[in-house]
């Protein structure tokens, strides 16, 4: 299976992490995550180990481009690009990246299914095989203090995400973590469609989960983090197709 790219000039992989992050936030709009304001994806600069680069403060999703994308340090400056960063993408990236250094990218947005969920007390279950992925690799953060603004609030996420490549919150969303932003992004596409899955399924009658062994079995393909890479590159020639204009540098 095809992996990331290795490079050994910090200033080509900073271009091409910019242009995955970028594809990344118009596949949100594609599929209906934004919510005005809200939402941000980040990926963690390839030079400066404590800055990471995100989506603006109050540009949508659907006409991010990736001359639009901001450069944000440890105390919330931005260092490159012209637009302001949305301070709830500050306090929650900066700490999740500062806390999990194998974590180079993170994916947040306030989704229909995530809320959904969480407005229900509930976590993901192992009800198809690509809900395996997150089989014991998630969380549901029940405490909830308003909108996230305050670093110390920050810390909180980062702390109930522990580990996990994905965590849900009580009232707010679902944020998801990888390796790479391919990943991060990959993750939280397909848990929101397994939360979708879960959803439908509990309306409609009684929930059916694999056993513990199903859901090791599927977890062993489902839950690899190359496939989850290998499967954004479909998703990002797909969105280079619709919307190319996004490349603009």
């Amino acid at each position: 299976m095809t992996k990331p790219p290795v490079f050994d000039d910090p200033a080509e992989e900073r271009a091409y992490l910019k242009r995955r992050l970028t594809a990344a936030v118009r596949l949100f709009g594609h599929y209906g995550f934004d919510e005005g304001i809200s939402g941000h994806l980040s990926v963690r600069d390839p030079e400066h180990h404590d800055r990471f680069w995100v989506n603006p403060f109050g540009v949508a999703f659907n006409r991010i481009r990736v001359s639009d994308l901001i450069c944000v340090d440890t105390e919330g400056r931005v260092v490159h690009g012209h637009l302001p960063v949305n301070p709830s993408a500050f306090v929650i990236h900066s700490a999740i990246h500062t806390q999990r250094p194998e974590a180079h990218a993170a994916a947040h947005a306030h989704t229909l299914n995530s809320r959904a969920l969480t407005a229900l007390k509930l976590g993901l279950a192992p009800v198809d095989q690509e809900s395996t992925a997150f089989w014991n690799d998630h969380v549901l953060c029940d405490d909830y203090e308003g909108p996230t603004v305050d670093p110390e609030q920050g810390k909180a996420v980062a702390d109930a995400l522990g580990d996990k490549r994905a965590i849900l919150l009580r009232y707010h969303g679902l944020i998801t973590v990888g390796a790479t932003i391919d990943e991060a992004a990959f993750w939280f596409i397909s848990f929101d469609r397994c939360a979708q899955v879960q959803l439908l399924a509990r309306a409609a009658g009684q929930l059916v989960p694999m056993s513990d062994e199903q859901a090791a079995s599927a977890r062993a393909g489902f839950g690899d983090p190359n496939l989850a890479w290998y499967s954004f590159q479909v998703l990002y020639d797909h969105i280079v197709n619709l919307q190319p204009d996004f490349l603009d540098e």
